[in-house]
């Protein structure tokens, strides 16, 4: 039991995993302390699910290994004094008390010193909410007001903030990201520490940067973040700093650029490629601004766009299907699309289904958050989606895929391999989804017959 300094043991019953308390019980039983530590304790004191559960134990990693010498263990970071243990399906992580020695690259310690003391494992975790201990026999452990934090909806570092953030940058981005996904504000001095060592988010890779900002953006709260905060935002894609505060000078926008993103962001549904399609599909305006009778315009602007935001998400490492995802979206947000079959299906597979949907999405999250009288463009968009059910309910032709003829049967006819081929199944489909030919193979090939 602790003994270094006086804990605050709360009386409080969570429920965690039966595979947690499997683990708690047998390295009590075999003489050690351990808890279930971090966020797992975080999400069961405000009523949620914890995605997984960690264990802090007073065992030595190798005393870990015997304890649990019955279950599958992999020896995730001995010298960090991680184990994990696989008990009932479930992989636990159970790490030792520990405290860090020097920070040399704003994110890793150079050394560990494992201890047999709670308190000073709790000690070097990120925000107070963060550092609670729990097991049934103990309670609750909570020597930095994490559960006061917790009523009051704050982020606040454990110890000095300037000392966190200068030992794990990330933790910067994690303070703006907790923030939005909770719902919580950001204590002052937490908030003003983390503004005031931004420059430190450079020494962190592209992979967990952009793996930070992803959650931010599908925060409940990431819109106040994001317009409280611009600094941050514009730490990670610098190329925003323009967008802040540009007036727009056109009737259709009531924000200016970076204000009207955030509300545009904030209007799309829960979907990362979404949001970060929204985040990037103006990136390009303040670059394309031009006056005339007073009046803003951006012409080129999705161009632009498009062409600063392929930079960004390549900085960032983003995966191919959310860059390539994204930089179609971001080409096709501005132009119009009619609300008439022969267009729709010709964006259904120019775009696919999928992506034109997003498409609608992002479109109407972007009249959204221009003034109320774009928002009426909205029905336009439920009724492209009933003629996109109709095409689709009806199995109707919008795809060169699926037309009663492919290249094969014109290979068969007589065209020569090549462009040719493709050119001529280009115009059937026109033709076809136009409404002049059914789709049916004998009348395709009697087409075909007339332009050779």
């Amino acid at each position: 039991m602790e003994k270094k300094s006086p804990l605050k043991y709360i009386i409080m019953y969570l429920k965690i995993s039966p595979s947690a308390e499997k683990a708690i019980n047998l390295l009590a039983s075999s003489g050690y302390a351990a808890y279930a530590v971090g966020g797992c304790v975080r999400d069961l004191i405000m009523g949620e699910e914890p995605n997984d559960f960690d264990i802090t134990t007073s065992s030595r990693p190798e005393e870990t290994l015997y304890v649990f010498r019955d279950f599958k263990t992999i020896e995730t970071g001995l010298k960090h004094g991680t184990v994990t243990v696989l008990i009932d399906g479930d992989p636990l992580e159970i790490t030792t008390f520990r405290s860090d020695g020097e920070y040399k690259d704003n994110r890793h310690p150079e050394k560990v010193e494992f201890s047999r003391h709670v308190s000073d494992d709790l000690s070097r975790r990120d925000f107070t909410v963060n550092a609670m201990a729990y097991n049934h026999d103990d309670g609750l452990i909570d020597l930095f007001g994490g559960t006061e934090d917790l009523k009051k909806g704050v982020i606040r570092t454990v110890g000095e903030a300037d000392k966190r953030f200068n030992e794990d940058a990330l933790r910067i981005l994690r303070a703006f990201r907790f923030a939005s996904q909770k719902g919580f504000s950001i204590a002052p001095k937490t908030a003003e520490s983390a503004l005031r060592n931004l420059h430190l988010l450079e020494n962190l890779s592209a992979e967990r940067v952009y793996s930070e900002l992803k959650k931010l953006l599908l925060g409940k709260n990431a819109e106040r973040i994001m317009l409280d905060y611009p600094e941050v935002i514009c730490a990670v894609i610098p190329e925003l700093k323009p967008a802040v505060g540009f007036d727009q000078r056109n009737p259709h926008h009531i924000y200016d650029v970076y204000t009207h993103t955030v509300k545009a962001v904030c209007a799309c549904p829960f979907d990362p490629v979404l949001r970060l399609a929204a985040l990037l599909h103006d990136v390009g305006k303040p670059e394309t601004f031009s006056l005339k009778d007073g009046v803003g315009h951006f012409y080129g602007h999705s161009d632009k766009s498009m062409e600063i935001a392929k930079r960004v998400l390549e900085r960032l490492k983003v995966d191919n299907y959310t860059k390539n995802t994204v930089l179609t979206l971001i080409k096709y947000h501005d132009p119009v699309i009619p609300a008439e079959e022969r267009s729709v299906k010709r964006y259904m597979n120019r775009l696919t289904p999928e992506v034109l949907s997003m498409l609608l999405d992002l479109k109407g999250a972007d009249n959204l958050a221009q003034s109320p009288e774009c928002a009426k463009r909205l029905e336009i968009y439920t009724e492209i989606r009933r003629i996109m059910a109709e095409i689709t309910e009806k199995n109707e032709c919008f795809s060169k895929s699926q037309l009663a003829l492919n290249g094969d049967d014109l290979i068969a006819l007589g065209i020569p391999r090549g462009k040719r081929v493709g050119q001529i199944l280009d115009a059937l489909l026109e033709e076809v989804t136009a409404g002049n030919i059914e789709n049916e193979k004998d009348l395709l090939i009697e087409f075909v017959k007339k332009l050779q």
